[in-house]
């Protein structure tokens, strides 16, 4: 599973950051793209869980 944190946004006095990560689908086997924006704080854990 390919896992990777991109691009640093700023919006006002706010600092987000937006994390892709590939998952599979248990239905079809396919891999799909699971995008947010968030604090950076949080993106180890939205990395971690599946």
């Amino acid at each position: 599973m390919a896992k990777k944190s991109v691009a640093s946004l700023q919006t006002g006095s706010k600092r987000l950051t937006k994390a892709i990560k590939m998952v599979k689908s248990p239905k079809t086997g396919a891999y799909m793209f699971v995008e947010s924006i968030m604090n950076p704080d949080q993106v180890s854990d939205f990395l971690a869980k599946k």
